[in-house]
């Protein structure tokens, strides 16, 4: 099966392909051609969220070719129940463990080893309560207001003069960082695509988010617009299909 969607714009090759695969017999391999990386960027992903096999080629300069596997909706049951399978048998290989751990317990009292056993029991006890411990301090909470969704489809904040303008969303993006509750994602899109690119006084802000769990998503066919495919530093590229997704699934969207 094959879609040839050159010269379509973002996020047709992706709704195409969607649909296709939705009507695909499991096994069928369905190749979209396309003329830019950024399509192939977003049929990648959507074969990953979806849970299907995708590989990509360069044929020329324009011209790329994905490749994706429809998958059939029974191989993910198979694999649960064969993870199923191995669950139990561990637990079976635990609890045989148990019974030679005990007795091995039994051997060292007839020895006359049983404190020495003890305080080596004491000393693991106390390691893994230790790791439990660091692990525990380790964990960072989710400070992520879920279901909140930050648009940027500007450099600049509100209108008038343009320097304060980019001043002020400069000023934002920091605060917004510094927030006890940080947004779920964030979307940039048209000029605000540039504030995830190389070069943009927001990058570290926006790092810093991410790093928090934050997901940062900039519009590819902007990013192609304005020339800065190669220059994203933050976050990944999304499609105008995912952008509409989170916004009419969001419970709030907020809009500087």
């Amino acid at each position: 099966m094959r879609l040839d969607e050159r010269g379509k714009q973002c996020p047709l090759p992706v709704i195409e392909a969607k649909k296709a695969l939705e009507k695909a017999e499991p096994g069928t391999v369905l190749e979209v051609v396309v003329d830019n990386e950024i399509a192939v960027q977003n049929l990648k992903k959507m074969a990953f969220h979806k849970g299907f096999e995708s590989v990509s080629q360069k044929v020329s300069g324009q011209e790329f070719i994905v490749s994706i596997t429809a998958a059939s909706l029974g191989s993910g049951e198979e694999a649960f129940k064969a993870e199923g399978k191995v669950i139990q048998a561990g637990i079976e290989a635990s609890k045989a463990a148990g019974t030679i751990g005990r007795v091995g317990i039994e051997a060292q009292k007839a020895a006359g080893n049983v404190g020495q056993a003890g305080i080596e029991v004491q000393k693991a006890a106390g390691n893994v309560g230790q790791a439990g411990a660091e692990e525990e301090t380790s964990c960072q909470p989710d400070i992520r207001d879920k279901g909140t969704v930050v648009i940027l489809s500007s450099d600049q904040m509100g209108q008038g003069d343009e320097v304060l303008g980019r001043l002020l969303m400069k000023g934002f993006v920091y605060a917004l960082a510094k927030q006890d509750r940080l947004p779920e994602t964030v979307l940039l899109y048209n000029g605000g695509a540039s504030l995830s690119c190389e070069g943009s006084d927001s990058l570290e802000d926006l790092r810093e988010m991410e790093a928090q769990g934050v997901e940062v998503l900039t519009c590819g066919t902007c990013l192609n617009h304005y020339g800065l495919a190669e220059k994203l530093a933050v976050g990944s590229v999304t499609n105008m299909y995912e952008i509409a997704e989170r916004m009419t699934g969001a419970k709030k969207l907020v809009r500087p």
